[in-house]
């Protein structure tokens, strides 16, 4: 489970409160994120995994469907013909990003521009390949984006390649999505995450996406616009019970593909403490936008270029 509070320095009267990211929508209030419970089983070559949540959190995870405060995040069956083979149907997380909707997955609270405007998840069918001990290869066919039901809708290509060096300090995963989101939007979406764990108290990870949407005019598809996003988390961990991340993210949508008609810079600092299974998530967050009219407004209506927040979360697992 997880629950927050968070303080915008401007202090708007209006939703979304200068956040423009998933699941903080709020100013100046406690709020109640997710309660997940999640199911695994297999036996012999089948398996399966039901991953349910309920809260704010598992409905704006399943946006596109109706009354979803108790919503299913994955359900998905496994079948694995061989040890080297796994085919899976269902609805899973999506591998594109670095980010997770599960807050204990991830060691900022607040979520970056780029999981926010990626997919959330794919619902279909998918193999995962073991090529050799350290890559991986998965390809599938899913329903368009971040959708469960889809009648009479095409279908989205989707693919992963994942690899790393012999002793794990660097691992890469080069991720893709596309196909036609409907008879008029075409969407190709290219990702890659890559990490590097310089010691046991510190790390790097990176992740870059770029995607790409074209329209269908008459007969003809045309006006090919794309927006992007590139973040780097720097991992501090001196002892085993406190932890900093640094996330620093830029997010370029000059031809307003997903609303922005400019780019947004933020820079996040998050503290992990943690006290057996509770961790406490202390955050600063400075977020910077260069569009024109500007993003951000304080309380006066006034439009800023720049806003500050802060907050606390709680983040149970067991």
């Amino acid at each position: 489970m997880d629950a927050y509070y968070r303080y915008n320095f401007q202090n708007p009267r209006e939703a979304p409160y200068n956040n423009y990211t998933s699941f903080t929508n709020t100013h100046n209030s406690f709020e109640l994120g997710m309660i997940s419970a999640k199911a695994e089983h297999t036996i012999g070559k089948v398996g399966m995994v039901a991953d349910l949540g309920f809260g704010r959190r598992a409905e704006e995870f399943s946006y596109n469907d109706s009354n979803t405060r108790f919503a299913i995040k994955q359900l998905f069956v496994t079948y694995s013909p061989t040890a080297k083979i796994k085919l899976t149907a269902g609805s899973w997380a999506t591998h594109i990003g670095y980010e997770s909707v599960d807050p204990y997955l991830n060691r900022n609270y607040s979520m970056s521009y780029m999981f926010s405007y990626g997919p959330f998840f794919h619902t279909g069918l998918k193999a995962d390949f073991t090529v050799s001990d350290k890559t991986t290869l998965m390809v599938g066919v899913a329903n368009p984006t971040d959708l469960k039901s889809a009648s009479g809708m095409p279908k989205m290509g989707i693919a992963q390649l994942a690899t790393g060096t012999k002793d794990d300090k660097l691992k890469a995963y080069f991720n893709y999505q596309g196909g036609n989101l409907n008879d008029s939007l075409r969407l190709h979406q290219a990702d890659v995450v890559l990490t590097f764990a310089a010691s046991s108290k510190f790390s790097l990870s990176y992740n870059g996406t770029v995607q790409t949407r074209q329209s269908k005019s008459e007969s003809s598809w045309s006006n090919v616009h794309s927006w992007w996003g590139s973040a780097l988390y720097a991992n501090l961990d001196p002892v085993s019970w406190f932890g900093l991340t640094l996330r620093s993210e830029y997010m370029g949508d000059k031809k307003a593909v997903i609303g922005f008609d400019g780019g947004v810079f933020e820079t996040t600092l998050s503290s992990n403490i943690r006290v057996n299974n509770l961790t406490i998530i202390p955050e600063f967050r400075v977020d910077s936008g260069n569009r024109d009219p500007r993003l951000f407004t304080n309380r006066g209506g006034i439009a800023k270029k720049t806003t500050e927040s802060v907050l606390v979360a709680a983040v149970y697992k067991f």
